[in-house]
């Protein structure tokens, strides 16, 4: 009467003395035929000296015989062991005797006996173990796999470090008639029973991968370190947000270059919800670099291969589709338009702000006023029915500053506002001539 045990080190084959031990080889097959010791580990391996198995929880505390968990499915109690079976003749003399664990009692309510625990000795002799527990087979096939077993890597508490499992069971020749009760699952198990944190038995710790998918998956997790570092500093919302396909960075840009010509230019790859050039909070300049979105995640494509290093306002210009995310989050932004719809009335806004810079968030474009041409810059998304000058200057401070005469201006101060002038005519004869062409090449 003979099991085989499929481990993740090899095969096993015991042979069972089913006439001398019945019971306990009765209530071994039966275990066996449930699949209890399906994906089992070897939670206690003692090198030259023995491999203990039989636990689902792979603790050395859990266990049961096969009557005990017949009455426990249907509700009942039982005695959790059964009488062990000792045969003088069955004695720990050579490698690869399978014996029974016995456990000891613990006062008068629970009895020791034995349950489902079992172990396999790996070396000669071991003769102190006669007449403690009961041995009802030996190995016939697979001393290799002993062999391999006795010599794993092992914790302080004798756990090896990568698990050893039994995969499957496979009875060759059961002689005995099943309990009354016994209920045969349609499947084995395809899950670990105890919840180990070991290395996995399917698992090689050593296994090395090509140099392209070893920077693959460094770089991976290092982009998921740094996704998680600016989610904890508030830079992103959540970590596996991702940047929208439909926005475009243009950066590299001609300081004169405007809203409006970059929106003429694009405009030829489909229609444009947002065009952005982003400008400094207090003098307007800008900070050459600009955002575009797309109505059309494949109109930012064909943009982008068309418009690398195209040149622009005397500009070759770098485009890349944006990483920003913060129009994404609307919880942490002090703009007053948060949340307007992105039509034309909206063209320079996008959601959110940019990278979560409170001064992109507040300032999102400038444009001249119409004050005089080219005179002043003015903020689009002001407050509603405030003006960046009725702010600054509230009526007292305005009565104020009527009663204050005006200060002459220095000649140092006249000649800096007439080379303001100068440049601005400049900008104004430049952004001319680049019209001019683009509508010539059209």
């Amino acid at each position: 009467m003979s099991v085989l045990f499929e481990t993740s080190l090899g095969d096993i084959v015991i042979d069972l003395e089913t006439e001398a031990c019945p019971k306990t080889c009765q209530n071994f097959l039966k275990l066996c035929k449930v699949y209890y010791y399906n994906l089992n580990a070897f939670f206690n391996v003692s090198k030259d000296f023995l491999a203990q198995v039989g636990d689902p929880t792979a603790t050395g505390t859990g266990g049961e015989s096969i009557w005990s968990l017949i009455a426990s499915q249907k509700g009942e109690k039982a005695p959790r062991y059964f009488t062990p079976e000792f045969v003088p003749r069955l004695k720990h003399k050579q490698r690869g005797t399978v014996s029974m664990a016995v456990a000891p009692a613990v006062g008068e309510e629970h009895k020791g006996g034995c349950g489902s625990q079992f172990f396999i000795t790996l070396g000669d002799n071991i003769d102190y173990l006669d007449g403690k527990h009961a041995a009802f087979g030996h190995v016939v096939e697979g001393l290799e796999t002993l062999d391999k077993l006795n010599d794993v890597f092992v914790d302080s508490d004798g756990r090896p470090f990568k698990d050893v499992r039994i995969r499957h069971v496979e009875i060759l020749e059961d002689p005995f008639d099943d309990p009354a009760g016994l209920v045969v699952p349609d499947s084995p198990p395809t899950r670990p029973p105890d919840n180990s944190t070991r290395i996995a038995e399917d698992e090689d710790p050593l296994e090395t991968l090509p140099e392209e998918e070893a920077e693959a998956i460094r770089r991976k997790k290092a982009a998921q370190a740094s996704a998680l570092t600016l989610e904890m500093v508030g830079d992103l919302p959540f970590a596996n947000v991702r940047p929208p396909e439909n926005v475009l960075f243009v950066c590299k840009l001609n300081p004169v270059t405007r809203d409006e010509d970059l929106e003429l230019i694009f405009s030829r790859f489909g229609p444009i919800m947002s065009c952005q050039v982003i400008r400094d909070k207090k003098t307007g300049d800008s900070l050459q670099y600009a955002f575009i979105e797309f109505d059309k995640r494949e109109d930012a494509e064909q943009a982008y291969f068309k418009m690398q290093n195209v040149l622009v306002d005397d500009r070759r210009i770098w485009v890349d589709f944006s990483q920003s995310v913060a129009r994404l989050n609307t919880s942490w932004s002090n703009n007053p338009k948060m949340g307007a719809p992105m039509g034309r009335g909206g063209r320079g806004r996008a959601k959110g702000g940019f990278g979560g810079r409170d001064d992109l968030e507040a300032t999102t474009r400038y444009r001249e006023q119409s004050q005089g041409p080219g005179d002043d810059y003015g903020m689009v998304f002001d407050v509603p029915g405030r003006s960046h000058k009725s702010r600054s200057r509230s009526p007292r401070r305005r009565e104020r500053s009527r009663e204050r005469p005006r200060r002459s201006k220095s000649p140092r101060e006249r000649r800096r506002d007439d080379g303001r002038d100068r440049d601005r005519r400049r900008s104004r004869s430049r952004d001319r001539r680049s019209r001019d062409r683009y509508d010539r090449r059209r």
